[in-house]
């Protein structure tokens, strides 16, 4: 359970999209899992079990959110049972060296053999080569000794090794952290696991290991971990967590493109994602790394999955930046696939009683996606008229080619041999050219060429946007720091 990201119910995965319609809806389900782990898409027999394990899981998830690190540790015995019951693999109910490097993979410890069977030979007491029972247990409790903890405990208990509240205050103000008596005595209260120690105001070993390893101990400022920040400023005076080519989610010369890999990107709190557009059959633009063996999935799955997790994570605006390879028509699709897929949640006209030529803040932007991609200059006379654009994005890439290390450029040279290979299935269109509904779709974020310091500084234009290689970035730095 602790591996469980979060349980979608129905056909709320790629998988279940594309393989999932033999099988009603409502019997489906799909467990997401933590990191790199592929999700598992499921099917019950009935609605009525769907139901159970959907509930049951997330019960269990809740449950195991809302558990104190006491808790937690009352549960330990229970689990290192259960691990230790798997790796005794001839049922002796003695654990051979062979069994307990067994028992430390499946807990996810990767320790050195030598120090291994170092602690192995020190807690075999009856020196047969077996551990058993309390020797089992002293094993256990050696791995998860931490010397320097024990050091730092020692320094401030003194020679009865139990921490007095006031030896608590005195570490605490020793950290620059809130020294008051009755700060120690609540984090006394909270983290000691002996209940008389817990009584008297005393801290033993074990519950000051317990408040260090806690939340708490992080050095993290808990109060950071929702927003803090003044989210009323322009939009630009704030860093945006930014993906480049969302959609892949191995490398970028044969990988998989997978919606998948946008839900991932939203969930970890990403509020810019990259859709790489080029034409695709049918008439339906596809998403892929141009001119390379990726494979490819449709604009319009990926704009489906944008709008079922843009705000579950946070509240504030995403941006699609497009990198568009498509013909009129399909740009025009384009367009219809936004409006129609994302609704009220698509940004097409300046905020109300907001001055066009001024970014609003996140906060005024809250459950809105953004567009960001080449503009028409405005007002455009005849409804199919075209502009040929200088390509912002294009010019980046060129740069970024140029300062490509000699594994890239190989790297470069297979891409260009796909290229040759692919450029008859997909060649795209003229991409300068810009159709209307999907310049139309672009309020705040005009993608265009960066025209230089001097001029930028003469002609603040805060709605367009420009993208640097990390070569041009470095160079205006040295330049014009």
């Amino acid at each position: 359970v602790t591996h469980i990201e979060g349980v979608r119910e129905g056909h709320q995965s790629e998988g279940l999209r594309k393989h999932g319609a033999a099988f009603p809806e409502c019997h489906c389900f799909t467990l997401v899992f933590k990191g790199k782990r592929k999700n598992l898409d499921l099917v019950a027999r009935g609605e009525e079990d769907a139901r159970h394990w959907v509930r049951g899981l997330t019960k269990l998830m809740g449950r195991l959110q809302a558990m104190s690190q006491p808790e937690k540790l009352d549960q330990y015995p229970f689990w290192i049972h259960g691990v230790l019951q798997r790796a005794d693999r001839n049922k002796d109910n003695k654990m051979s060296f062979r069994e307990v490097k067994s028992m430390l993979r499946m807990i996810n410890i990767d320790m050195d053999d030598v120090y291994a069977y170092k602690l192995f030979k020190e807690c075999d007491r009856s020196g047969d080569e077996r551990l058993e029972g309390r020797e089992v247990e002293e094993f256990c409790r050696r791995l998860l000794r931490r010397p320097e903890l024990e050091e730092l405990f020692g320094r401030y208990s003194g020679e009865d090794r139990v921490l007095s509240a006031e030896e608590l205050r005195d570490f605490l103000r020793d950290q620059g952290e809130d020294a008051s008596l009755p700060q120690a005595r609540a984090i006394i209260r909270t983290y000691e696991l002996n209940e008389k120690a817990r009584q008297q105001d005393l801290m033993m070993l074990d519950g000051f290991m317990m408040y260090l390893l806690s939340a708490a101990g992080d050095i993290l400022n808990q109060e950071h971990t929702k927003v803090h920040q003044d989210m009323s400023q322009p939009l630009c005076h704030y860093f945006i967590s930014s993906s480049h080519n969302t959609y892949l989610t191995h490398n970028q010369i044969g990988g998989t493109s997978s919606t998948e890999a946008y839900v991932r990107a939203l969930m970890a709190g990403c509020r810019c994602v990259e859709l790489d557009c080029w034409e695709g059959s049918d008439g339906e633009p596809i998403v892929y790394h141009g001119h390379t063996l990726t494979s490819k999935i449709l604009f319009r799955d990926v704009i489906e999955s944008i709008r079922d997790y843009a705000f579950k994570q946070s509240p504030y605006p995403v941006i699609l930046s497009l990198e568009n390879h498509c013909g009129l028509e399909q740009q025009a699709t384009m367009a219809r696939h936004m409006k129609a897929i994302l609704g009220d949640m698509l940004l097409t006209q300046p905020l109300e009683g907001q001055d066009p030529h001024e970014l609003p803040s996140p906060e005024q932007l809250k459950g809105k996606v953004l567009v960001k991609g080449k503009k028409l200059p405005e007002p455009w006379h005849e409804p199919r008229s075209v502009t040929s654009l200088p390509d912002p994005e294009e010019e980046e890439e060129e740069e970024e080619e140029d300062e490509e290390n000699l594994q890239d450029r190989s790297n470069r040279r297979v891409r260009g041999s796909l290229r040759a290979m692919v450029r008859g299935n997909h060649g795209a269109k003229d991409a300068a050219q810009v159709a209307p509904e999907l310049s139309a779709m672009v309020v705040y974020c005009q993608a265009v060429p960066f025209p230089g310091l001097a001029h930028a500084l003469r002609h603040p234009r805060p709605c367009e946007v420009s993208s640097f290689s990390e070569r041009k970035a470095r160079k205006l730095i040295k330049e014009d720091g």
